[in-house]
């Protein structure tokens, strides 16, 4: 079956740590991310697109500059997400320790959570280091 498909990509800037993990990382530190969602359609809409690069730019930005764009993306059990929303900084918190496989799931969820025909979607952490999740 045919399908069409549209990407777009985003930029952020965020901090995080890992917890319970034995190397650099688990020292709070920040990154120059970069998003990118995927859409298909087996079928284009009336106006030939997957969907509007415009209208999804608007939706999913919206939704990271909101939620993860500087901010210190923390897992919930960490100490240091208290101290920090105590100290009024904006903080994003996960289930888990924010890895960049944590964080494309999250994409992926929030994209299809907004109604969007997501396929998958990647998460840059660095520029050669990439998590991707889709569901098959």
């Amino acid at each position: 079956m045919p399908v069409h498909k549209i990407k777009k990509t985003f930029h952020l800037a965020y901090g995080h740590r890992l917890l319970n993990y034995n190397g650099k990382c688990e020292n709070l530190h920040g990154h120059n991310g970069v998003v990118e969602v995927t859409l298909k359609a087996a079928e284009l809409n009336g106006e030939r697109m997957v969907m509007d690069f415009t209208l999804l730019g608007k939706t999913i930005k919206t939704w990271l500059d909101d939620s993860l764009d500087h901010k210190v993306i923390l897992c919930k059990a960490d100490p240091l997400a208290g101290v920090l929303a105590k100290e009024g900084q904006a903080c994003y918190l996960t289930d888990e320790n924010p890895t960049a496989e944590v964080l494309a799931r999250l994409v992926f969820d929030q994209a299809a959570a907004l109604g969007l025909p997501v396929d998958e979607a990647a998460f840059w952490e660095t520029p050669t280091s990439m998590a991707l999740y889709r569901r098959d």
